[in-house]
């Protein structure tokens, strides 16, 4: 949020922006469940109070099919890094045989 000495904070508009867009994605998203639980279960009695609360914040056509294409390649794009992440963190594993890393133990040479 943005400061001025003359002001308080600020709301970012282009971060409210994307998460009224991202809502909407969220909102298509709960949508789509219902049929899976069915709306009288108490999971779709919920998923349904969810989708009232979420989509008086979301405006008609927030989300299109771009939108959601952009959300799913930002997620995927993270989900990769934190994977590689993961990967870099993880302690290495010693090879199979109790053997060092770095190949098979050299042998003495004869002089």
């Amino acid at each position: 949020m943005g400061v001025s000495s003359a002001t308080g904070p600020t709301p970012n508009k282009g971060y409210e922006a994307a998460v009224v867009q991202r809502l909407g994605n969220v909102v298509n998203q709960l949508t789509e469940m219902i049929p899976m639980v069915g709306a009288t279960s108490e999971l779709g009695q919920a998923l349904m109070k969810g989708i009232q609360i979420f989509a008086k914040h979301v405006p008609p056509g927030a989300s299109n099919p771009s939108a959601e294409r952009n959300n799913l390649q930002r997620m995927m794009m993270q989900n990769s890094q934190n994977m590689q992440m993961g990967q870099q963190m993880r302690p290495q594993a010693p090879p199979q045989g109790g053997q060092p890393p770095g190949g098979p133990p050299m042998m003495p040479r004869a002089a």
